[in-house]
């Protein structure tokens, strides 16, 4: 199994000076013209710096932070480069509503996290983007469950997206998401097929129920989902992931030991 961390930020964690990011960080933040596009790039390279530095145990002030520089590879996804060499960790990030969240494991691991808001969706929506499976699971939901099974079947979609390093340019519809309880044996086909079974609510930040998102004609991803208030997270990886690790301040001393 892997271990995989995780860390999330508020608008408010952040400094009001840019001397974190790198040069070239701040050449691409400069041409973002699009006010809360600026914000939110912003927010996430500041999560995943944090993730970065505490993950290898590295300084957090802003020079050292510098050093550390996220880009997106190719396809896309983010990269992290120490002092211009790549670093060996794998990195996945996600942001909403002002909160950002970055999942971090060992390099090599396929990795996506994502992060959405529990709150209504249209039929339309779940016809054009939900598998058969899924909308038919959507469909034995009560009204109660709807909004929250639909941010974790859109979120599990999207981390899965991510962790193939393809995102929103495939079809969604190629992605099934299956939530499933624990303590249920080995069944990991089990869905929440009872209509009177309500979906789990009120777990804590450290508190992760598994998921699993099959990808047509590709791989199986197994992973992990919470959600606090009206935030939902989700993190899927290969090879298979422990539930996400916090990662907390090494100041803190409740910190988790790191490897």
């Amino acid at each position: 199994m892997t271990e995989v961390y995780w860390l999330e930020q508020a608008d408010t964690d952040m400094p009001a000076e840019n001397d974190w990011l790198s040069a070239g960080e701040m050449l691409r933040l400069n041409s973002m013209r699009v006010a809360k596009r600026r914000a939110d790039w912003r927010l996430g390279r500041w999560t995943a710096k944090r993730a970065v530095s505490i993950y290898l145990d590295l300084p957090s002030h802003a020079p050292a932070l510098a050093d550390i520089e996220i880009l997106p590879a190719p396809s896309g996804a983010p990269e992290v480069l120490l002092a211009n060499h790549p670093a060996q960790v794998a990195i996945s990030i996600s942001h909403r509503a002002g909160v950002a969240v970055c999942a971090v494991g060992p390099s090599g691991v396929a990795l996506g996290c994502d992060l959405e808001m529990i709150e209504p969706r249209s039929d339309a929506f779940v016809a054009d983007y939900f598998t058969a499976e899924e909308q038919a699971l959507v469909a034995r939901a009560s009204a109660a469950e709807r909004s929250q099974l639909l941010a974790l079947l859109w979120s599990g979609k999207e981390s899965a997206l991510k962790a193939l390093a393809e995102g929103l340019r495939l079809d969604t519809r190629c992605v099934t998401v299956c939530p499933f309880e624990q303590g249920l044996g080995n069944d990991e086909d089990w869905w929440i097929d009872n209509p009177r079974r309500p979906l789990p609510s009120g777990y804590g930040l450290n508190r992760w129920r598994p998921l699993q998102a099959r990808c047509t004609n590709g791989p199986v991803f197994h992973g992990w989902w919470q959600h606090t208030d009206s935030l939902l997270r989700t993190v899927v990886a290969a090879p298979p992931p422990v539930p996400p690790i916090l990662l907390k301040n090494p100041a803190d001393q409740s910190a988790m030991p790191l490897p």
